[in-house]
């Protein structure tokens, strides 16, 4: 999901698509430190994830992987990841990538046992590959660019919300604060599910507010907004197994359906 995102605003953030080596190295770098942060995450989550059902077959938790293991592999693609983008990419993008790799390992990671505060902060790592994207492209900053990054950030607090919901109980039993582990009564969880969505709505209309996407992908945006925002006031006021299960799947044809509207819709502005 990370490197669809990537390419999808790479291809989506500038007036110019990327050439396919850019991208293709971009994919590669990026992928190899992706991959890195993700092991390393792995290994200082391994005694929370084997408290929980949902996680207690991972590699790590189950034995199949050792924390040694686990933490060489991660600092090799890690590093590897980044000297690779050093040499075949630009200074904005392997900034960006070293920037994206901290807030997800370094803040992210050892922040979730200790402050709710977890999921913004998680929401920015989560979003950066939409930056990396449009390094790629050379256009970062672009009006497209920051749209998505705010769509790709709200997306994830409903997203987050509904799923930290479901498994409350594994949470708590793995000393993770998510909100409904620190509020059990799940006001915040609804709270933060329905900030994130309401957002989404205006935030992912940018692009075509300002002419650089049609009025097709206005269209579907803006439906698939008031969707997710639907479903994220139904989890505010139910706030139980069943609207949290409809939210979950709801987020996911909210972001694959914004990012293919965006694909086929940019560029093809008023």
């Amino acid at each position: 999901m990370v490197l669809c995102t990537l390419t999808v605003s790479s291809l989506v953030a500038g007036p110019q698509k990327p050439p396919w080596p850019a991208l293709i190295h971009a994919l590669v770098g990026c992928g190899l430190v992706i991959v890195g942060a993700i092991a390393l995450n792995g290994r200082a989550e391994r005694q929370s994830d084997a408290k929980m059902r949902r996680t207690a077959v991972r590699p790590l938790p189950s034995g199949r992987l050792t924390a040694g293991q686990a933490g060489r592999f991660g600092i090799v693609a890690s590093a590897g990841g980044l000297v690779y983008l050093a040499a075949l990419t630009d200074w904005t993008l392997l900034g960006l990538t070293a920037i994206s790799w901290f807030l997800y390992v370094i803040l992210y990671t050892p922040l979730k046992p200790r402050s709710a505060w977890q999921t913004p902060l998680g929401a920015l790592a989560g979003a950066m590959p939409v930056m990396l994207g449009a390094a790629t492209a050379g256009t970062p900053w672009s009006v497209t660019a920051i749209a998505l990054f705010g769509v790709v950030y709200f997306w994830q607090f409903p997203h987050a919300m509904a799923i930290a919901w479901l498994y409350r109980d594994q949470f708590a039993a793995a000393g993770l604060r998510v909100a409904s582990v620190v509020d059990p009564s799940g006001r915040t969880a609804g709270w933060l599910a329905l900030l994130g969505a309401g957002l989404l709505v205006p935030v992912s209309l940018l692009p075509w507010w300002t002419g650089t996407a049609a009025w097709g992908y206005g269209l579907a945006a803006g439906a698939l907004g008031l969707g997710y925002a639907g479903t994220s006031l139904h989890f505010f006021h139910c706030r139980d197994q069943r609207s949290a299960r409809l939210l979950l799947p709801c987020s996911l044809v909210y972001l694959v359906g914004v990012l293919v509207a965006l694909l086929v819709g940019a560029g093809r502005g008023q």
